[in-house]
């Protein structure tokens, strides 16, 4: 009761002072203007000191999930990898569900498919891979050959052709890099095969239990709304998900097969070779056809004496390419699955210095996942067609 009489004596006091006139209002306001601006400036900044002490705690934060990232790549690379495919196998997971398939079943199906198609990759590229390891001495001597009389030109880089020779090699010398590229393979193919094998039963594990994961995921909130947007947009990245690299798995196995064609009738070696490359590279935005471009020029300029026929191949394929994302690609998917190319560039270039190769392949999907995300969230209200009348 004293409380509320307190309150109520503030209150009516507060009320009349308001109602003074301005002059004797601010005469009462000079007699405490010490207390007041200062009780004022240390309230303004108490706020600033709170804001700026709460960015610190989010950036500390953010560096140690980074550093966190980072440091267990070994296990999150695969296991993001999984996910990342396991949602994109929802679609076919859901068909084969309403097939009557049961999903010990599915999940064993959709990961044997996985693993028989990387199976039939590295079946078909060990021939020629072997056959470019067996010729790579010679290749990169050709290329020094074809490159110095260009490089040369430049003195600023201070390259001459006594650059890449280098001294007699004795025995030792061999036994002792033997012994270093033993060491060196041994110590990446462990984990390599440790990814792997994570990879693998991550996303059986993931696949069968994906619908018990999608209700507890719904669950985990507590109003309707919630379990409504969660739903939505659990089904919405696993739309685009699925739509994206089933319509895009199309489209650049085109663009594989226009690379064997260009490299076979450039007279370039292991045209089969090239033409997977391309067929991977098309899946990381901006770096996979430069990195080809590149590639093909400096091949074709090996090959051929002329250069203009040695840039044949290379110009051949970046207008096939060019050609495909500009034209064939938004013709197919349409323009909702459109991405600001500034914001995919920043993200392939984190993920590659996070996570290596992985991370650029893995930068799109985790972009468009995000991308989805933030419109299911935050865009609340979608643009309506205008109807006449």
């Amino acid at each position: 009761m004293e409380v509320d009489k307190f309150v109520t004596q503030r209150s009516e006091a507060t009320i009349v002072r308001e109602g003074r006139p301005d002059a004797e209002r601010n005469a009462s306001d000079d007699d405490g203007g010490e207390d007041s601006i200062f009780g004022m400036s240390h309230g303004w900044r108490r706020s600033r000191l709170d804001v700026a002490a709460s960015w610190a705690t989010i950036g500390i934060f953010l560096m140690f999930a980074l550093a966190g990232v980072y440091m267990m790549s070994l296990i999150l690379i695969p296991v993001t990898l999984a996910v990342v495919v396991g949602m994109i196998l929802g679609l076919a997971a859901e068909k084969l569900s309403k097939l009557g398939v049961p999903r010990v079943l599915n999940a064993v199906l959709l990961s044997s498919g996985v693993a028989l198609t990387i199976f039939l990759i590295v079946n078909a590229l060990a021939g020629p891979v072997a056959t470019l390891a067996q010729e790579l001495p010679d290749f990169v001597q050709r290329t020094s050959d074809r490159l110095m009389p260009y490089l040369g030109r430049f003195k600023w880089l201070h390259i001459s052709s006594e650059t890449f020779q280098g001294s007699p090699v004795s025995i030792s010398t061999v036994l002792e890099n033997s012994g270093n590229v033993l060491h060196l393979v041994s110590t990446n193919l462990t984990p390599a095969i440790v990814q792997i094998l994570i990879f693998f039963a991550a996303l059986l594990l993931f696949l069968a239990g994906r619908v018990s994961l999608r209700k507890t995921i719904i669950m985990t909130f507590s109003t309707r709304a919630s379990r409504l947007a969660a739903i939505r947009i659990i089904n919405a990245v696993e739309r685009v998900l699925g739509f994206y690299f089933a319509t895009a798995s199309l489209i650049y196995v085109g663009i594989g097969v226009a690379m064997t064609v260009i490299a076979y009738v450039g007279g370039m070696s292991l045209p089969i070779l090239w033409g997977v490359f391309a067929f991977v590279s098309s899946f990381i935005p901006f770096l996979g056809v430069t990195t080809m471009t590149l590639s093909l020029a400096i091949a074709g300029i090996v090959t051929h004496s002329d250069i203009i026929f040695g840039l044949a191949p290379a110009v051949a394929f970046f207008g096939v390419h060019m050609a495909v994302e500009n034209l064939v690609f938004p013709a197919i998917m349409g323009r909702q699955l459109e991405l600001n190319p500034f914001i995919v560039f920043l993200a392939i270039i984190f993920w590659t210095w996070m996570w290596g190769a992985v991370g650029a392949m893995l930068a799109l999907p985790l972009s468009l996942i995000v991308m989805t995300v933030i419109d299911e969230l935050f865009i609340e209200e979608k643009a309506q067609p205008q109807l006449p009348g």
